[in-house]
This record gives structure tokens, C-alpha cells and sequence, in this order.
């Protein structure tokens, strides 16, 4: 990291003040041939900023940050322009003609990460902070940015290594006054680890659905009323709603905010037998949404009998089951739905978009059902997949390790289920994942 580089950190566009960032060796130098000298450190001051010609081409805000005791761990200084994009494409210009470089995405947080400004889940924390849509996902990324998530891990890993001690001292001193069955000493603090471990991987989708949002499909028969409905819920027309079946072709998705969570509501196309290959790939994507979602709402068209032909294999456990068109009258269930709506388990309640019945008590239901999937008081052991996949990997080596009857053989599965872990935090084998955990940033951050 021998190299200086520089960025916009706020969006392109006119806006009252613009920030460059820069960063690296570098940094000094450039601020004196664009203001004439340094600032004093770590104080704002004011300073025309002139490019290679002599020509002036901004009056902005100057800050000076140089050592270690900054976000990327080296020399560091901002400019806040005026906003307009033609200072932006000078100040931009000026620097690169500086022999200053651009910088790629994420190598600001991926310097504060190869300098020891922060881990490798606090640095995967700013990124979900600046994309943060709700209360609920600003909280989960802070928390992490915090080293909630990291010193989880890291207290894992280091009853992994206590162990691994253990383990090793049986292996490498076999000769030595150790006491009898020393390696056993490992084994309770390794079975406790493996239920805690159990129980994060319980819990790991909670993370992952707060960045992501909580999943929600509108599945039914041709002009049930999905695309109605989720009109009404989104408080805004994002489907086309009209009498002609088959309307809808594709998944229409609509983000909301319930309860501070982000939710994707999903208009899918009509379920239903059809010779229509267009109509017939809808179908197949309706299905593939509605069995990947965390709940369903199966419509039924209340005024069309109350049934539907095809419901098996879309229902699960706690989805909803709602009659649509309730202004025209009662229409109980019949025939299989009926059966599929008991055997399934499937709360039912009766709605209508025109009179606006039930809809209160359907999104109170909703909301509940989302506080209850994704709301908890500590922070959820994952919250990306890759989080997960480490889980997943330690909790079996843990296990191979305890089922082990050779010392060797346990300590190297207990060494390996230490490096799964240290993988979230980047304390072990990070190069393979560094790539694809910076690549999501923005430029500048």
C-alpha cells in the first residue's frame, strides 16, 4: 500500500457540499499543491484549491488527518466541495494529475482492514451501514460494526485454541508428567461450544432475512386477488390489476418498511393449468417464489365459490389463508381447499379491497408475523451467508473432533473448526474472501 488514492464518497449529482477522500502516503503532499500548505491537523479550515495550472477552482472546507489514528490506519484528509459536478471533475482531475489514483471499491474499509483499523465483520458492518433501509438493519450493523458479532466469535475460537493447547500438550509431550487423560480436560468446554453453536445456526437466517428483508408471496388461482392486494398494502398502484385472468406473467415485488423491518411483498402469476408457455413459465417462477419465501399468503377468491383446484404444495404451516372479495357476501370453503387449510394448518380470515374489511387485522397479522421472525434482544450470530457457511463448517469439525478416538486425530479437527470461525473475523485465511466482501462498496468507501 504504497500508492495514494482518492475518491467522491458522496453520490454524483448537483448537492450543496461534495467530500473527496484521500488516503495513503501521498496525501500531504497533494493537499500542499492544491491549498499552497498543510492545514493543521485534524481541524477543518478553509483553503482555495488550485490544480497544476494555477487556477483556482474551488473555496471549500480542508481536513488533515495524518498517522495511524484514522479510519484507514494512514495518512488521510477530505475535501468538502461545493457540490456542483463540475468542481467534483476538477478536484478529481487536479489529484490525478497529482499522480494520486482512483480508488476501486471498498479499498478505503479493505485498508482499515489491512492495517488493523478493523476486522473483517466490523468492515462487512460499514456496508450494510450505508445501505441500511430501516431502523432495524441500521441497529444490526452498528451492533456489528460495535464488535458485537466479532467478539462472539472470537470468544468461540478462543475456547478452540484452550483446547487445542490441551490436546497438543497430550500429543507432542507423551513422555512428560502430564496428568492421566489430560486430553479429556478438553471435552466439556468443546460439548458446551457445540451447543452454542447449534443453537447460532438456529437463528442464523434472523441476520440474514433483517439485511435481505422477510420474504412474503401472494399466491393463488387467476384473479384471486394478489395484484389488488398488494395495491393495498403497498398504498400505491404497482400492479396492473384488471378481469382478464393471467394478467400477471411475472413476480412484481414491492419493499416495505413494517415494524422498522424491510419486507418484499411478491404479486405472482396465477396458479393454474395452462397450455401457454408464457403463462406457463409465470407459473413455474410463482411457485419457485412462494416455496423460497418465509410466508404465504394464499388468496381465494370469495366470490367465485370460495375454492381452488390446485392449492397442494403451496401451503405451509402458519401461512395465511385469505378470502378475497368478502364485500360480496360469505363464501365458505369447499372441497380440497378446505381439507388442504386444516391438514395444513392455515390461519384463514376473510379481506376486501373495496370496502377495505379485514385489512387491518390482515397487516397487524402480517407485522406480528415479522417482529416475531426477526425481532431479538442479542445480535444473530450471522448475517450473511458466508457467516453461516463458517457455522456450518466449525460446528462440524467440533463434532468429528468429539467423536474422535485418537488425540491427533481430534486436534487437528479442533484446529480446523478454530480456522472456520476466525474466517468471519478475517484472523485466518481471509485472502480468499476479501475480493468478494469489498466488491459490494461503493467507491470512496
Amino acid at each position: 500500500m504504497t500508492d495514494t488514492i482518492f475518491a467522491p464518497a458522496t453520490a454524483p449529482g448537483r448537492a450543496a457540499v461534495a467530500v473527496v477522500r484521500l488516503s495513503g502516503p501521498a496525501t500531504g503532499e497533494a493537499l500542499k499543491s492544491l491549498s499552497g500548505k498543510l492545514p493543521f491537523p485534524r481541524r477543518a479550515s478553509v483553503r482555495r484549491l488550485k490544480d497544476a495550472a494555477g487556477a483556482v477552482f474551488d473555496e471549500a472546507l480542508v481536513l488533515w488527518m495524518p498517522g495511524s489514528a484514522n479510519y484507514t490506519g494512514e495518512d488521510s484528509a477530505e475535501l468538502q466541495l461545493h457540490g456542483g459536478p463540475a468542481v467534483v471533475e476538477a478536484a478529481i482531475e487536479a489529484l490525478a494529475a497529482l499522480g494520486l489514483r482512483l480508488a476501486e471499491p471498498g479499498e478505503f474499509t479493505r485498508r482499515a482492514f489491512q492495517n488493523g483499523r478493523l476486522d473483517l465483520a466490523q468492515a462487512e458492518a460499514v456496508a450494510d451501514l450505508v445501505d441500511a433501509e430501516t431502523a432495524s438493519q441500521a441497529r444490526q450493523a452498528l451492533a456489528q460494526l460495535e464488535g458485537g458479532l466479532s467478539r462472539r466469535y472470537d470468544s468461540w475460537r478462543d475456547i478452540l485454541v484452550e483446547a487445542l493447547a490441551v490436546l497438543e500438550a497430550a500429543v507432542d509431550f507423551p513422555d512428560e508428567d502430564l496428568p492421566e487423560d489430560v486430553a479429556a480436560r478438553a471435552r466439556p468446554g468443546l460439548t458446551k461450544l457445540l451447543e452454542d453453536l447449534d443453537a447460532a445456526l438456529a437463528g442464523a437466517d434472523r441476520g440474514r432475512k433483517v439485511r435481505e428483508g422477510y420474504r412474503i408471496a401472494l399466491v393463488g388461482a387467476p384473479n384471486a386477488g394478489k395484484s389488488s392486494l398488494l395495491n393495498a398494502l403497498a398504498a400505491r398502484d404497482a400492479a396492473i390489476v384488471t378481469e382478464i385472468p393471467g394478467t400477471t406473467r411475472d413476480i412484481i415485488e414491492v419493499p416495505l418498511v413494517l415494524a422498522g423491518y424491510k419486507v418484499l411483498l411478491a404479486d405472482t402469476a396465477g396458479v393454474r393449468a395452462t397450455a401457454d408457455p408464457i403463462e406457463q413459465e409465470g407459473v413455474r417462477r410463482a411457485r419457485a417464489w412462494a416455496e423460497a419465501a418465509d410466508l404465504r399468503l394464499i388468496l381465494v377468491d370469495g366470490a367465485g365459490g370460495g375454492d381452488w383446484e390446485d392449492p397442494a404444495g403451496l401451503g405451509r404451516p402458519g401461512d395465511l389463508l385469505v378470502r378475497t372479495k368478502a364485500d360480496l357476501g360469505p363464501s365458505p370453503l369447499t372441497g380440497p381447499l378446505k381439507n388442504h387449510a386444516r391438514a395444513g394448518g392455515l390461519q384463514q380470515l376473510a379481506i376486501s379491497v373495496t370496502d377495505g374489511q379485514g385489512l387491518e387485522a390482515l397487516e397487524k397479522l402480517i407485522e406480528q408475523r415479522v417482529i416475531s421472525a426477526l425481532s431479538g434482544a442479542d445480535l444473530p450470530a450471522a448475517t450473511r451467508l458466508r457467516h453461516a457457511e463458517s457455522l456450518t463448517t466449525a460446528r462440524l469439525y467440533l463434532d468429528r473432533a468429539l467423536a474422535q478416538t485418537e488425540v491427533e486425530l481430534a486436534a487437528e479437527d479442533v484446529r480446523l473448526a478454530a480456522r472456520a470461525l476466525g474466517r468471519v473475523t478475517g484472523r485466518v485465511d481471509v485472502e480468499d474472501v476479501l475480493d468478494r466482501v469489498f466488491a459490494s462498496f461503493c467507491i470512496g468507501k
